[in-house]
């Protein structure tokens, strides 16, 4: 090992605090250029931006890096966080001292956090690393992408607030509810083996006083390799569905089956449609405003709108590595039938 190798590895230890900054300052740096990097990238191959394929391509050189960046940094700070609190303070604070307090709170604080469903699953997994209760995580992963500032400010400004209160409300119940249901249930044995098997290493407390700043960012690189290390070829894998799907939207197709006087099962057949697509709520909204325009109705539409962020393929296949299939299926499952109710409810009130 050269002596500039064992200096950069020694440099953690000896200046933390400069070392954070210039961590810190390269991580927003690179998170800043995602944008003009994807648009690069694809002008460089021959293919049309403006084509099916180029707005695929965008979409997945942008959000690879940017979902591995949100893991590795999320992780990297969750480690740091541990040598701090730890995991039965971490749990204690999110369980609640009452039935769904830990809920409600997971649930709001999905509110201010504009992730897609993709990018949600980092801070899901550094919930359950911190042992946060299974059934609290999955409130925040339910509320997060389908209930944050960016959908309601969109909903705000295009169909009013009514609207946007009534969507705030359900989407809040069907991430508390859902999170309850799964909780109730008790399946934590369906979590991936390396998951239970971290949450156990974790299960003793720190000696925070003993800890330097050093050995804290050290924790932190030990969470990334243990966690990035495993997650990363389903991420990669996930995200080339959606960016697949992502450039081929049907919106005539969908609006034929989702107008105002269409039947009963109009609300669960857009359902099916949305689960394999995948975007955020800044990039769904649009396509909800053109199908609006094309006479769909809202419940329908916006039961289209929840499944695409809230129960995406590329996300199933991210929370593949962490969570066996009966788990997933009885997430998706529950998630699916609030959705529904959600629906149901715009139809009839609206």
């Amino acid at each position: 090992m050269t002596s500039l190798t064992l200096q950069l590895k020694r440099w953690p230890s000896r200046q933390p605090y400069l070392f954070l900054t210039i961590a810190v300052a390269v991580w927003w740096a690179l998170y800043q250029t995602l944008i003009p990097f994807s648009e690069a990238l694809v002008g460089l191959l021959p293919v049309a931006r403006d084509s099916h394929l180029g707005g695929a391509l965008q979409f997945f050189f942008y959000d690879t890096p940017k979902v591995l960046l949100l893991l590795t940094g999320i992780v990297f700070i969750m480690g740091i966080v541990h040598t701090f609190v730890s995991p039965e303070r971490t749990r204690a604070l999110l369980s609640g001292k009452r039935l769904g307090i830990g809920n409600g709170m997971a649930a709001t604080l999905g509110i201010v956090t504009p992730f897609c469903s993709c990018s949600a699953v980092p801070l899901f997994i550094g919930f359950l690393q911190a042992g946060v209760p299974l059934g609290v995580t999955f409130s925040f992963l339910i509320s997060a992408p389908m209930v944050n500032e960016v959908a309601l400010a969109l909903l705000f400004g295009m169909f009013g607030w009514k609207v946007a209160a009534l969507y705030l409300g359900m989407g809040l119940l069907v991430a508390i509810v859902a999170g309850l249901v799964i909780g109730h249930l008790k399946m934590e044995r369906y979590l991936e083996d390396w998951v239970r098997a971290m949450q156990n290493s974790q299960s003793a407390d720190y000696e925070h006083a003993a800890m330097n700043w050093g050995e804290r960012i050290d924790s932190g690189f030990h969470h990334v390799r243990e966690i990035v290390g495993k997650v990363w070829p389903y991420i990669l894998a996930g995200i080339a569905l959606g960016a697949g799907i992502h450039g081929y939207v049907p919106e005539d197709f969908m609006a034929s089956i989702m107008g105002r006087d269409a039947p009963w099962w109009s609300v669960p057949a857009a359902v099916a449609i949305g689960v394999p697509m995948y975007t955020n709520a800044a990039g769904i909204i649009p396509i909800v405003e053109a199908l609006m325009g094309k006479g769909a109705a809202l419940g329908t539409v916006l039961a289209f709108m929840m499944s695409v962020i809230a129960l995406s393929a590329p996300e199933m296949i991210i929370l593949r590595k962490v969570l066996k299939p009966q788990l997933i299926a009885t997430f998706a499952g529950v998630v699916a039938t609030g959705i529904l109710l959600v629906g149901y409810v715009f139809n009839f009130v609206l």
